[in-house]
C-alpha cells in the first residue's frame, strides 16, 4: 500500500472518530435542551407543584354551541400525584386518584376503588390524563425538530416527544412551542398503536395556559374545551391520597 493511501485512510479514520464524538456530544446536549423547553412550557400549563386547579371542561356541538359541561376540581401534586374530584350534578360525590401511573375511581356508596386507566374518557375527549397530569417534562423525552412557522407567521419550536412509561395517556407528542417565550402552541397527540388520537390547541391568558381545545381525529371529530378557571397553590394531606383513605371518607372539604 502507498504511503499516500496510508495516510488517506487515516484521515478518513480520524475523520470518523471525531464524527461519533461529536454525535455522542450533541445527543446529551439534545437532550438538556429538549427538557429545558419541557420545563419552561410546563410552567404556562400549571406554574408550580401543590396546585388546586378549578377546571371546566365542555363537549362542542357541531355548531358551536355547548352540548354538555362539566366541572372538577383538580389537585396537583408533586411526585406524580393528583386527585379529582367531580363537581357537577350527573357526577356529584365521585373522585379520582392519580399515584404515577395508577388510577382510581371512586363511587359514592363503594367501599372498594376502582382501576381505571389514564386513557378513561371524563367529557368528550377530555380523559383522566388530560387534566390530571400536567408534566411533560416528567413524563416524556425527545428530539428537537427543528424551527418552524406556526399559525399567524409566528415562529415555533417543534419537538418529537416520546413517553417514559407505558402507562401515559399518549406514546407520542408533536408538540410546537413559541420560540421566544416557549409557551405550548398545539399538539399532535398519537396513542399506543400510533393513530393520532387527537389535535390539541393551546390559548395564554395573563401569562398561563387559559384553555386547551381537543379536537378527535378518531371518530367524532368534535372539539372538547378545557378551561382553567383558577390556579392556586395548596397541598393536600397525605391521607387524601390513599385509595382506601379515599373509599372511608366519602367527604373531604
Amino acid at each position: 500500500m502507498s504511503i499516500c493511501n496510508i495516510q488517506a485512510y487515516r484521515l478518513i479514520a480520524t475523520a470518523l472518530l471525531l464524527s461519533s464524538v461529536w454525535s455522542a456530544q450533541a445527543a446529551p446536549d439534545d437532550a438538556a435542551q429538549v427538557h429545558d423547553l419541557l420545563v419552561a412550557a410546563d410552567r404556562w400549563r400549571t406554574g408550580a407543584d401543590n396546585l388546586v386547579v378549578e377546571t371546566e371542561v365542555q363537549l362542542m356541538a357541531r355548531d358551536g354551541s355547548v352540548e354538555k359541561e362539566r366541572r372538577y376540581t383538580v389537585f396537583v401534586q408533586a411526585g406524580h400525584k393528583s386527585l379529582v374530584l367531580m363537581r357537577s350534578p350527573a357526577e356529584a360525590g365521585q373522585k379520582m386518584l392519580m399515584l404515577g401511573d395508577d388510577y382510581w375511581l371512586l363511587l359514592p356508596g363503594s367501599q372498594r376503588p376502582m382501576r381505571i386507566t389514564a386513557t378513561q374518557k371524563l367529557l368528550g375527549d377530555a380523559s383522566t390524563g388530560d387534566i390530571a397530569t400536567m408534566s411533560w417534562a416528567d413524563d416524556y423525552t425527545g428530539t428537537l425538530v427543528g424551527d418552524e412557522v406556526c399559525e399567524g407567521n409566528k415562529p415555533c419550536r417543534h419537538l418529537s416527544l416520546q413517553a417514559a412509561r407505558k402507562g401515559l395517556s399518549y406514546q407520542r407528542i408533536e408538540l410546537w412551542l413559541g420560540k421566544a417565550k416557549h409557551e405550548p402552541i398545539r399538539a399532535e397527540l398519537y396513542v399506543q398503536s400510533d393513530k393520532l388520537a387527537k389535535l390539541a390547541s393551546f390559548t395564554i391568558d395573563h401569562g398561563q395556559v387559559g384553555a386547551m381545545v381537543l379536537t378527535d381525529r378518531l371518530a367524532s371529530q368534535k372539539e372538547t374545551r378545557v378551561r382553567y378557571l383558577s390556579r392556586q397553590k395548596r397541598q393536600l394531606p397525605e391521607a387524601w391520597l390513599n385509595p382506601m383513605f379515599l373509599a372511608r371518607n366519602p367527604v373531604l372539604e
